[in-house]
């Protein structure tokens, strides 16, 4: 054993009350929507568009992120259970031959929120006419710290490391039974989106160059999918059947995200029009008014 590891026993539950408790991983994926909500806001305020266009967006991406983060998971990694039991992949709750009990929503995946937060945006930008770019490009950095903390969620729950490793920084999961040290990759995942996180939020909020729209959703698209992609490398597969893969099932589907901000950027050029396009959005939004 690495005396230089790092015995991590941390409860997953803050508190109890009665028989509902209250968890690490429930707080910071809250948190996420905190955190997102601000940023946004601080965007939003700077292109002077109207509060109540971030308060509908809001309410877009709480929904588009819950239901594609559970259905992912559903569809991607235990379908062969999930098309029978289809009740349980909206509704947090198991079924039994004693009745039903309410468990949480176990098994969220984050290319499925990926797809959902896509296609609410996409929603979002028909029913308000904001460009689906110009929303991606600024929403991406909040996606960022929220998955950050999404996995230091996973962390407080012992869940989703790596193998193991004789690096001082290991962690031993003893509550999940584990005496030997493995890589803390949920921690690798959220410092690689933390980073991407700020260096986008730079890139925006600086005034000497804009991109045009795309650009830095590319960025995204290529930073924290290939982050995600290499790092499962050292992670244990989330299902057995994933075993016999060359590459597991979250690599397979971070292919195609990786791909499309490759192609993003073949197409995006650096073009001073980040003014014009604020412009172009407020005439849009004055003209919804009237």
């Amino acid at each position: 054993m690495n005396l230089l590891s790092i015995v991590w026993d941390v409860s997953p539950e803050i508190f109890k009350l009665g028989s509902l408790s209250v968890r690490w991983y429930g707080v910071l994926f809250a948190m996420a929507f905190v955190i997102s909500y601000f940023l946004m806001k601080k965007m939003f305020e700077k292109s002077k568009v109207p509060s109540e266009y971030l308060e509908k967006l809001s309410v877009y991406m709480f929904v588009s992120v819950l239901v594609g983060a559970r259905l992912g998971h559903c569809l991607f990694y235990e379908f062969s259970y999930y098309i029978f039991h289809p009740i349980e992949m909206l509704l947090p709750i198991k079924i039994t031959t004693e009745g039903w009990k309410f468990i949480g929503y176990q098994g969220l995946a984050s290319h499925g929120a990926a797809i959902g937060i896509f296609l609410g945006v996409a929603l979002y930008g028909f029913k308000t006419k904001i460009p689906l770019m110009w929303t991606l490009d600024r929403l991406i950095i909040a996606i960022c710290f929220s998955g950050a903390s999404i996995r230091l969620g996973n962390l407080m729950n012992s869940e989703i490391y790596g193998f193991q490793t004789d690096l001082p920084w290991g962690f031993i999961f003893v509550r999940d039974g584990q005496t030997l040290a493995a890589h803390p990759t949920q921690l690798y995942e959220a410092l690689s989106y933390t980073i991407l996180g700020f260096v986008i939020y730079f890139l925006t909020m600086q005034n000497k160059k804009v991109f045009k729209q795309g650009f830095l959703f590319g960025i995204f698209l290529i930073g924290l999918f290939s982050a995600r992609f290499f790092i499962e490398f050292l992670k244990h597969n989330q299902e057995s059947w994933e075993d016999a893969m060359a590459i597991n099932m979250g690599q397979w589907l971070s292919i195609p995200f990786i791909l499309a901000g490759i192609i993003l950027l073949f197409i995006t050029t650096k073009k001073d029009i980040g003014k014009k396009l604020d412009i172009k959005i407020l005439t849009t939004i004055e003209k919804k008014k009237k």
